[in-house]
């Protein structure tokens, strides 16, 4: 497989792109795939045919379960044709038993209803690989693409089904006139007779012709789903570039290697100094002083006159002056050290401080704005928790607003109530049946206002009260309130008198809700 011979654009896709080249390199063969396959598919479908001519259903299983079988063969012409090798018709007719054999048998039984069917047999049948290895590649594979090989499958099924319906719904029409009168649906249906066998083959041989156009097409985007995953993973396009850059450079690499080839047979040119006088290094057996020794005594500068030299030198200005400077490093020091280190440190800070007196004061000023805006950003953050601290506490507190006497035009007052609500209310209920239902709406109110701290105002509707009832959480209160508060409206409003039972359940539910109640 040489990449440059490739007839189409090798680069990363993603996966539609991928399905999309398919349909045009399926387009692009389609003569060959559309021949081979009518050639291998029609003589095994009219065999199935007549050797189960009384079972048209059976037939059709049987063909449809060999598809796979099928399958090779499109891919086989894919493949090659991909990288400029188109076969002949002959030659992939000759190749298709050899390529029927590896793994025939999973291919038609347990793999046969993979949704990645399309996606997987390149793996198979061009890598030639199996078992543990094919398990491992397909899932290195199916990482990202694996999906689109799926919806691939899908939509296939959809469109086999689509084609093959749509082609049975034209030879209905093209059937004569009286042919169809004397169809009997129920009888074609129901009975088990062989007067109507041919029909079912005729609509058989339908989804063999609907199956010559399409699986070629699906072959080849399952083919491209998996040359597109290669490209991503192996870098096919760079290898490619890399390829061209190659080709671009070999022209002009021949020139450079023949120039330089004529610049190195010219002869050598003359030595720029003459070889220095002396001898070999003397052997480290026989120069006990090693690098100090004396060396060069044949020269006008022997190695003893540099060294006195270089001492000279570096006793006059500027070098004498001799300096020894302290900083931080990594490793064991003596703890004396660190002290005088840390308090030589600390001595420069300072004086850096009075130096820039002003910058300092700035910085100082920063800091502590900083942390008056985290005091304030905290007491913000928990003011309740620190109200109710400071309530605990007795501490003096903000005055509370005052509760208001009057809601709706009704006083709910403690003082106002009487001390046996439900008796006054049953009391009242049989003779002035509105003051008695009042004065158990008033008591409600109250309650909610003085024992359960609801934050209740003058403008608040009977609805707004429901609503700040169920916030809560009381579903028994909740559900009272409820019933009071819709026959409360019906009566002050509607002057519809509330049904006789109601008393008893009202009562009967505020001594439930109010125990601690004191009778009278």
């Amino acid at each position: 497989m040489r990449l440059t011979d490739a007839s189409v654009a090798i680069r990363p896709r993603s996966a539609w792109e991928a399905v999309d080249l398919g349909v045009l390199l399926a387009r692009r063969h389609a003569g060959l795939l559309i021949a081979s396959w009518a050639l291998v598919t029609l003589p095994i479908f009219a065999l199935l045919t007549l050797l189960l001519w009384n079972y048209p259903s059976w037939s059709l299983l049987l063909f449809w379960l060999l598809k796979p079988a099928y399958e090779r063969l499109p891919l086989h012409i894919l493949s090659r044709a991909l990288f400029g090798d188109v076969p002949t018709l002959r030659d992939a007719l000759r190749a298709w038993p050899r390529l029927l054999r590896p793994q025939l048998l999973a291919s038609l039984t347990w793999r046969r209803l993979s949704p990645t069917r399309s996606f997987d047999l390149p793996v198979q049948q061009l890598e030639g690989l199996s078992g543990a290895t094919r398990s491992q590649r397909l899932a290195v594979l199916g990482q990202r693409d694996a999906g689109g090989a799926t919806w691939l499958t899908v939509v296939g099924v959809h469109l086999e089904m689509a084609l093959w319906l749509g082609l049975i719904t034209l030879l209905y029409m093209l059937l004569p006139q009286q042919v169809e009168l004397d169809w009997d649906w129920e009888r074609l249906i129901l009975e088990d007779t062989g007067e109507w066998l041919w029909l079912e083959h005729l609509s058989n041989l339908l989804y063999a012709l609907v199956l010559i156009i399409w699986e070629p097409i699906y072959v080849a985007c399952g083919f491209t789903l998996y040359l597109n995953r290669r490209t991503q993973l192996e870098a096919w396009d760079i290898e490619l570039a890399f390829r061209r850059l190659r080709q671009r450079l070999t022209g002009a690499a021949y020139a450079l290697l023949l120039g330089a080839g004529l610049l190195f047979l010219q002869p050598a040119p003359q030595a720029w100094a003459a070889e220095a006088i002396g001898s070999c290094p003397v052997p480290e057996e026989a120069d006990p002083l090693g690098p100090k020794a004396e060396r060069l005594q044949q020269q006008e500068l022997t190695s003893k006159a540099a060294h006195d030299t270089i001492e000279r030198l570096l006793d006059q200005p500027p070098f004498e002056n001799r300096e020894t400077v302290t900083r931080w490093r990594f490793g064991e020091e003596p703890e004396e050290a660190d002290h005088e280190t840390l308090a030589r440190l600390l001595k420069h800070l300072f004086g850096l401080a009075e130096h820039w007196g002003g910058l300092a004061h700035l910085l100082e000023a920063l800091l502590w704005a900083l942390l008056a805006s985290l005091l304030v950003l905290l007491v913000w953050r928990y003011r309740d928790w620190l109200q109710t601290f400071v309530g605990r506490l007795g501490l003096p507190q903000r005055r509370e607003r005052a509760a208001p006497t009057v809601l709706f035009g009704l006083e709910v007052a403690p003082e106002s109530l009487p001390d046996d609500i439900a008796g006054t209310v049953e009391r009242l209920w049989d003779e002035r049946p509105r003051e008695a239902l009042g004065l158990l709406y008033r008591a409600l109110l109250s309650h909610l206002l003085h024992e359960l701290r609801m934050p209740l105002k003058e403008s608040h509707t009977e609805g707004e009260v429901l609503a700040l009832v169920e916030g809560l959480e009381q579903h028994e209160l909740s559900r009272f309130s409820q019933v009071l508060t819709r026959h409360w409206q019906n009566l002050a409003y509607g002057h519809r008198p509330p049904p006789a039972g109601l008393k008893r359940g009202l009562c009967e539910g505020w001594r439930r809700l109010f125990p601690q109640e004191r009778t009278a």
